[in-house]
């Protein structure tokens, strides 16, 4: 097979080749059609969005073993083609014909997974009312088998009036019988499919019990009773014990951010001041020497450091999502965040959230009430997502000692875990005053598929860590390297005069804006460098740590000049000024990135300019209350 690359859609519509048949690919969530999709075209990543929304859109193309090419076309996961969500609304709009400048496919593989045959089968008979050619991919037939369902693929095409092939889209040559069936299909036949009103024509309990019927006619009727995901959930799902469980292993995995990373961090650490030395002690004084030293190094480099920590912490988000775990997650949070107004679907998106805000403001339109997806979206950046994580790490290192506290856990991770939490029970309380003031009371019942346990793909997470340290490494070496350069003009220029008291930032461009922002911000506790620090910062959080590496870099004075970030701050901030700058990040207001998402997925500004500024009510009452407090306290 020639794997082909995935093309670029730039526009509304997609314009097929003659003879070249666009064959779509659609079965339910965490059925392997993705993998699949993958699998026979090379595609990794996602190319587009669908025109007018946020959704994205794969669509790729290959050649069959006898050479015939063919486009494909991965659609969002679907339940059922009477759309209760965003996603199923456009699977159900390109599949009936209806979008403008996206053509009806001329086939349907319907991917399905083999030990969750009675909720799948419901959406391919469904799908074959429309009378568009089919094909059915038995997918995780090598699961099904270790857990002892049989299946009768050959009853079961004769059932359903369509070829039926098994797959492993995990395993290398696990989609070979479904080349060969897409071989045997073309050319495709010229049909007039049916319109999207076909598939009503039959009532959702006779269609049940048809799913019924087939199941007992092809296979075993094996319960799986017994099986080990039965075992774990018994424990895992336990009212008692599972959330036990749960909240014992977010605080592990918060120790393990400091306690894993700190030997790369000083080995980066280490090389960043290095190179910084060697620069210092071979260039002459200058403008030049200057940028490199002081902005580019100095800011840049501040960044680089905490690599490691967001890598650990995605290592464990990646493989507790792979493992089957998360799905368990929202269901132990189904009741407490039913105690808020929202549904246990919710928890996906917040967690993806923990990356990211834009993914997790994406991801909640997967929630099928408009409120319920409306609350998730206004409170998904209260989240602690990890461009907060540096700046937290920073802070914590130069504030709080490393030290271990009841014997045996990190004084460190601990405040860690603290922060994160915080941001939690915020987005839990905020929720809470959103549905109360939509006048919204009591909350819907939650409908989740849970996967079985396995093993988390090495590879598959090898590839993710690798994307996510790409996408870090970008940032730094643009959005943050462009930053700190005009942060490095602007703390330069015009410079300080003959008679300057205080170190050139000081009289800056950026010094001036520092010292008016000032006087908003000096009841939080924070100086002109801070405030400085912030205007970057709404690019992109982590951006303030490396404007406060420039900043106090070009505010050093003296031959024996710091290299490092935490013993500048140690040394000029007090304890209440650092506690403030935490609780603030807790709360900051949302970077422009994620607030133009969520201009798209609302469509308008009223929610992204009301998010705005409820977040930065928040942060800045969050920060005085915890600067007054600690300065009561002797802080």
């Amino acid at each position: 097979m020639t794997m082909g690359a995935v093309e670029t859609i730039v526009d509304a519509g997609v314009h097929k080749p003659p003879h070249q048949p666009q064959i779509a690919l659609l079965g339910n969530p965490n059925c392997g059609k993705t993998a699949l999709f993958n699998r026979l075209t090379g595609a990794r990543q996602k190319v587009a969005n669908y025109a007018g929304v946020t959704i994205e859109r794969k669509e790729g193309h290959f050649t069959s073993p006898a050479g015939k090419p063919v486009r494909l076309l991965d659609l969002p996961g679907a339940y059922s083609l009477s759309a209760t969500t965003p996603d199923e609304a456009i699977t159900r709009d390109v599949v009936g014909g209806l979008r403008r400048g996206d053509p009806r496919p001329d086939a349907i593989i319907c991917v399905v997974d083999a030990t969750n045959l009675r909720l799948n089968l419901r959406l391919v008979l469904e799908v074959k009312r429309l009378g568009l050619p089919m094909l059915l991919a038995l997918n995780m037939t090598d699961v099904a088998r270790k857990r002892g369902m049989l299946i009768d693929t050959v009853k079961l095409s004769q059932e359903l009036g369509m070829p039926v092939v098994e797959t492993v889209a995990v395993q290398h040559d696990g989609e070979k019988a479904l080349l060969n069936a897409i071989d045997a299909m073309l050319p495709l036949p010229a049909v007039a499919a049916k319109p999207l009103a076909a598939i009503d024509a039959v009532t959702v309990e006779e269609t049940q019990r048809e799913v019924r019927r087939i199941l007992s006619a092809v296979s075993n009727d094996t319960s799986d009773k017994g099986n080990l995901t039965e075992k774990i959930d018994d424990v895992v799902l336990h009212p008692v014990f599972g959330p036990i469980i749960l909240a014992v292993l977010m605080f592990l995995i918060f120790q393990a951010v400091f306690a894993w990373a700190a030997t790369p961090m000083e080995m980066i650490t280490d090389g960043v001041g290095h190179l910084g030395a060697v620069l210092t002690a071979n260039m002459p004084d200058g403008h030049l020497k200057s940028l490199l030293v002081e902005g580019i190094i100095g800011g840049v480099g501040s960044v680089l450091v905490f690599l490691p920590q967001i890598l650990i912490l995605f290592f464990f988000i990646l493989s507790l999502e792979d493992c089957g775990y998360l799905p368990r997650a929202a269901f132990l949070l189904d009741r407490l965040m039913g105690g808020v107004g929202l549904s246990g679907r919710a928890f996906i998106p917040l967690l993806s959230s923990f990356a990211c805000a834009i993914p997790g403001v994406m991801a909640a339109r997967t929630i099928q009430n408009p409120r319920d997806r409306l609350v998730t979206i206004m409170i998904a950046p209260l989240m602690t997502c990890s461009a907060r994580l540096p700046v937290y790490a920073l802070i914590i290192a130069a504030f709080i000692p490393e030290r271990q506290v009841w014997g045996y856990l990190s004084l460190q991770g601990l405040v860690l875990f603290v922060l994160y939490f915080a941001g939690i029970i915020s987005a839990m309380a905020v929720a809470w005053v959103m549905k109360r003031g939509m006048g919204v009371r009591g909350n819907q019942p939650l409908m989740l598929e849970l996967p079985a346990y396995h093993w988390p793909h090495l590879r598959n997470l090898a590839v993710s860590l690798w994307e996510r340290a790409k996408i870090f490494l970008t940032r730094v070496g643009t959005i943050i390297l462009s930053l700190m350069i005009i942060l490095w003009f602007l703390s330069t220029f015009p410079g300080a005069p003959d008679n300057a008291i205080h170190p050139p930032i000081y009289y800056s461009l950026a010094g001036i804006l520092g010292r008016g922002l000032e006087v908003i911000f000096a009841p939080i506790g924070f100086n002109w460098q801070i405030c400085i620090a912030l205007v970057p910062g709404m690019a992109a959080r982590e951006v303030a740590v490396g404007a406060l590496g420039t900043v106090y870099a070009l505010s050093q004075t003296g031959d024996a000049l710091a290299t490092t970030l935490e013993p500048l701050i140690a040394h000029s901030w007090s304890l209440a000024t650092a506690l403030s700058l935490l609780a603030w990040y807790v709360f900051a207001p949302q970077c422009l990135s994620t607030l133009s998402v969520v201009k798209r997925e609302t469509g308008g500004w009223r929610y992204p300019l009301l998010m705005a500024g409820y977040m930065f009510a928040l942060a800045y009452a969050a920060s005085f209350i915890t600067y007054r407090v600690a300065l009561m306290l002797g802080a």
